[in-house]
């Protein structure tokens, strides 16, 4: 992965280690800048349900709801970490891309 123009490989002399940063370290083989897709994160309708739910039930859900108002944000702005959540979303459950 890139920082500041360098590679880094995450799970080296990190306690960070697992299965989504071993799929976010191939994501970044595959495209190191992230240049071929755009930060477009797609929704399929069921975190707006989930929301819509959790409002009529008055019950909390602030990291569905956030997650939700990303997706909605991505639409509009392409930034860096949404082709980071993306791309990993890509990567562990076959989401499409948004291609340049």
């Amino acid at each position: 992965m890139f920082r500041n123009g360098y590679y880094v490989t995450l799970p080296d002399g990190s306690v960070t280690c697992g299965w989504l940063i071993d799929l976010t370290e191939k994501a970044f083989a595959e495209d190191p800048k992230l240049d071929g897709i755009k930060g477009v994160m797609n929704s399929s309708g069921e975190g707006k349900w989930t929301v819509e739910t959790a409002l009529e039930l008055q019950a909390a859900a602030p990291v569905i709801a956030m997650s939700l108002f990303m997706r909605y944000r991505s639409q509009e702005d392409d930034t860096f970490h949404g082709k980071v959540v993306s791309a990993l979303r890509n990567q562990f459950s076959g989401h499409e891309v948004v291609k340049k």
